[in-house]
């Protein structure tokens, strides 16, 4: 009788895999939402529009007549943070309560919840700095991360528990991986860029003293080298046969690239305005996640029960992937 009731209990409230997914995939949206949502308290000079923290002044948590719009804005950008740890809390439960309980889905939902509580304090201490361009940019490198493991969250709940098999060669794997570190460089110096421009947050916001133009050609330079990886892939991803949606990713990630390349190009030829420098911060999080999907791609899971030449590929024979 005991029995029983402990099989009741564990299906009382049964989470199906659709719903799991739905929830893993919105904290990918939820954590991209937000960079542009805290670009945009940026843009409008909103940054201090709380000046304290974790109240938004000294008497009340809550934004006051007297601060105005820039109050409200940085107000509303931190309640924000509230509906990404309720996404990200509903999604760990769910992780909690799927039956059969998913290898490595649980650490990886905890991870997003605890990353969102950490830039909920990284936040206050970019507030408590006044904006500091070096605690601003951390900030933002944070947010990348947590949408790489909000993304690997996405990928493995869709994923069967099997092993991981590569399908490129390992050179393949390797130009992969190095088209990712391009990518993460390109957004670390894009901070960087942004630390020296005009667009602090508040006008009292100090800089990081960098040159502008100087930066901003390193910067350039790492985003043809980021293409010219990119084009390579893509061009031996086709050379070899590599699966279709292998090819597909890389040529999406392309894409991304050149749109992004373009409204760069054009922010710094018409003096930064701030709608083509939200869209070029909603792009950053564009070209990162469509450089993870390149990165998941070249690789798979297989259920447990498959053998080696269910999905073998012309490109070669399978092979264990270790990343």
């Amino acid at each position: 009788m005991r029995r029983i009731r402990s099989v009741k209990r564990t299906v009382r409230f049964p989470v199906s895999a659709t719903l799991l997914r739905r929830l893993a995939y919105a904290n990918i949206v939820a954590n991209a939402a937000i960079v542009v949502t805290g670009g945009a308290v940026r843009l409008t000079a909103s940054g201090l529009g709380c000046p304290t923290w974790p109240r938004c002044t000294d008497e009340s948590y809550t934004a006051t007549a007297e601060m105005g719009v820039h109050g409200v804005i940085e107000f509303g950008n931190r309640l924000l943070t509230f509906v990404l740890v309720l996404i990200a809390g509903a999604t760990l439960l769910a992780a909690l309560l799927h039956r059969p309980r998913r290898r490595g889905v649980v650490p990886l939902a905890l991870a997003v919840v605890l990353g969102i509580v950490a830039q909920a304090v990284i936040g206050g201490i970019t507030v408590r700095t006044q904006l500091h361009p070096s605690i601003v940019g951390i900030h933002f490198v944070v947010s990348m991360l947590l949408l790489l493991v909000a993304y690997a969250l996405w990928r493995r709940v869709r994923e069967p528990d099997g092993p991981k098999i590569a399908l490129v060669p390992p050179a393949l794997r390797t130009l992969t991986w190095l088209t990712v570190m391009a990518s993460a460089a390109v957004i670390i110096v894009g901070v960087a860029v942004t630390g020296s421009g005009p667009h602090a947050g508040d006008a009292d916001a100090i800089r990081n003293g960098l040159d502008p133009q100087t930066i901003s050609q390193v910067h350039a330079d790492l985003v043809f080298l980021l293409v010219g990886l990119t084009v390579g892939l893509w061009l031996a991803l086709r050379a070899i046969g590599a699966p279709t949606h292998v090819v597909r990713a890389a040529r999406t990630l392309l894409l991304v690239e050149l749109a992004q390349g373009v409204v760069g190009f054009v922010q710094y030829f018409t003096n930064l305005p701030v709608l083509l420098v939200g869209a070029h911060m909603l792009g950053s999080c564009l070209v990162w996640l469509a450089t993870l999907s390149v990165l998941w791609a070249t690789r798979e899971r297989r259920p447990v029960d498959a053998t080696p030449t269910e999905t073998a590929t012309p490109a070669e024979e399978p092979v264990p992937a270790h990343a």
